[in-house]
């Protein structure tokens, strides 16, 4: 089974959205579909946060204090 990334489980995210919106899939297969969509939501989130902490991470001074910088701005 290939690694799931980020991407691919928006990819997902995004068609189970759509065949849902839709709204011609029977009932058992939209309830199956919400639950998997919730699956990869709470995926997503966990990604988004792990990342968030590295950055975090790499932001801190040596003092560990955080700094906001814009990407665009030079060091």
């Amino acid at each position: 089974m290939a690694k799931k990334t980020f991407e691919k489980a928006m990819q997902q995210l995004e068609q189970i959205v759509a065949d849902l919106e839709a709204g011609d899939i029977p009932l058992e297969k939209a309830l199956q579909k919400f639950e998997d969509g919730m699956a990869l939501s709470k995926y997503c989130a966990e990604r988004l946060d792990e990342t968030e902490k590295k950055v975090s991470l790499l932001l801190a001074d040596n003092q560990g204090q955080l700094t906001e910088n814009d990407f665009s701005e030079e060091p």
